[in-house]
């Protein structure tokens, strides 16, 4: 338990650490700065919970980081280790990963002391029910003020059971669904939410590896294919992202999970991998891998990208000097200490950073609680609209060019866009230009050294705008 409060605590002042680094390159006055930097509010509950016959005081969490917008905007999280330190670290990090996709909401974040693995459905529901009455006791969620989601440990089904609490509270309140994201399709979800935080990491390294001048600096082509890549969690957010990866032309040669890992030169089928990974309970002894026992040891292999998709502090002084990748990208929070940094900057190593990298889950989240506000399911207004107008186009190019398409290419061609399609273009857009704006801001002030100290930059003078213009600030 101490060493995970140490760790949480190395967390948070690797955050604090990457904030002041890019801080004084902005100019503004120090007050401003300040209350950019601090928590806005911790709130501490402990309520019982009968489990087995037995009453057990549960301890939970809930940070607020910056209200400079509403609502405020994290997961929940539910670990035995859950740290005030740890929470307020990913607090701190979605604030400024909210700014640098442009999704209008302020950071926050909550964690509950529970080990999901080891207690049962209905107990967890129990839990779950609770806390989210705890909360709303306090005013601390809702559609207009604080909106949790998954994290890790906590899925669709949590956000069920915290939406229809606060439902039953909130009766008649025909914005109600929008009190949390990730949830179930029936109850409000929105269709591309499941595999969100992994396509943003996929179109966050395809829009680096577009840009020619910067992977000749690390000796590398443009495009993904080819690519050797290296997995570190196979988990939603490293499946998904080794997924597109994958079929996009890249090479996945490793995948590591706590158990160990397992490499294979000449690639390994990651949905062959997830399905051995799901029968026998573990990923390694996969046909034709190599076991690594040693999951960090993954780290460390040879390969032109590494994608830590688990948790904070995997890559640190300790091993930085071993890591042989060119581009890490940190589809997991926090997964490289501020010192492991500085030892991989200084060999040339390119890191994408977290608070850009996975915020494809917050950009999405901000999608689904637009859709909850609107009550109405993204595409189902234009969708026909769309078809008929592209059917039009294609009867003129037939009657003009006097062939006929198939009924499967015409359907092909004349389809309009559905949620998901509207979901992973705004999902596609939003990662593009949050990476240009990044990339820009590099570009024009070369002395911020890195793309993370540039995505920092770019969210402290977004959010100092906000209080800006409320007038709370000169």
């Amino acid at each position: 338990m101490a060493n995970h409060l140490e760790e949480g605590k190395k967390f948070l002042d690797t955050v604090m650490y990457y904030y002041d680094k890019a801080a004084k390159h902005t100019g503004l006055p120090k007050g401003l700065l300040e209350r950019i930097r601090h928590c806005n509010s911790v709130y501490k509950v402990t309520f019982p919970v009968e489990i087995d016959g037995e009453i057990h005081n549960i301890e939970g969490i809930r940070v607020q980081h910056s209200m400079h917008k509403l609502p405020t905007k994290g997961g929940i999280r539910y670990s035995p280790e859950v740290s005030e330190d740890e929470v307020k670290a990913l607090a701190t990090l979605m604030t400024f990963k909210c700014a640098v996709v442009n999704v209008p909401f302020g950071g926050a974040k909550g964690g509950v002391k529970i080990d999901p693995r080891k207690v049962s459905e209905k107990v967890l529901e129990k839990v779950t029910r609770r806390f989210a009455t705890e909360l709303i006791k306090k005013n601390l969620i809702g559609p207009a003020v604080d909106v949790p989601a998954p994290d890790y440990g906590t899925g669709g089904r949590e956000m069920g059971w915290i939406a229809d609490t606060y439902m039953t509270f909130k009766f008649g309140d025909t914005d109600a669904q929008g009190c949390v994201t990730g949830k179930p399709i029936g109850i409000g979800g929105i269709r591309g939410r499941t595999e969100a935080t992994g396509l943003g990491v996929f179109y966050g390294l395809r829009e680096f590896f577009n840009f020619e001048e910067d992977t000749k600096k690390i000796g590398l082509t443009t495009g993904l294919a080819g690519k050797t890549v290296i997995v570190q969690g196979l988990g939603n957010v490293g499946y998904h992202a080794a997924k597109f990866l994958q079929e996009t032309g890249a090479k996945i040669v490793g995948i590591a999970e706590y158990e160990g890992g397992i490499f294979d030169a000449n690639g390994l089928d990651v949905q062959a991998v997830f399905k051995h990974r799901q029968a026998s309970k573990s990923i390694l002894n996969y046909p034709g891998a190599t076991n690594v026992e040693n999951s960090l040891a993954m780290l460390e292999m040879e390969c032109d990208i590494l994608v830590p998709a688990a948790l904070e502090n995997q890559i640190t002084e300790a091993n930085a000097d071993r890591v042989k990748a060119k581009v890490i990208a940190e589809a997991a929070n926090g997964p490289i200490t501020m010192q492991a940094e500085e030892v991989l900057l200084k060999k040339g190593v390119v890191i994408i950073p977290d608070l850009y990298l996975n915020a494809g889950g917050v950009t999405v989240s901000y999608f689904e609680w637009l859709k909850n506000l609107s009550n109405v399911r993204f595409g189902r207004m234009g969708k026909r609209a769309e078809e008929k107008s592209y059917s039009k186009i294609v009867d003129t190019v037939e009657a003009l060019t006097g062939n006929k398409l198939t009924f499967e290419e015409r359907a092909s061609i004349v389809q309009g866009a559905d949620e998901e399609d509207i979901v992973r273009s705004g999902l596609e857009d939003t990662m593009i230009g949050s990476y240009r704006e990044i990339r820009d801001a590099l570009v024009e002030k070369p002395e911020l050294g890195d793309l993370r100290t540039a995505a920092f930059y770019v969210s402290i003078r977004k959010i100092a705008l906000s209080y800006q213009m409320l007038g709370i600030f000169p």
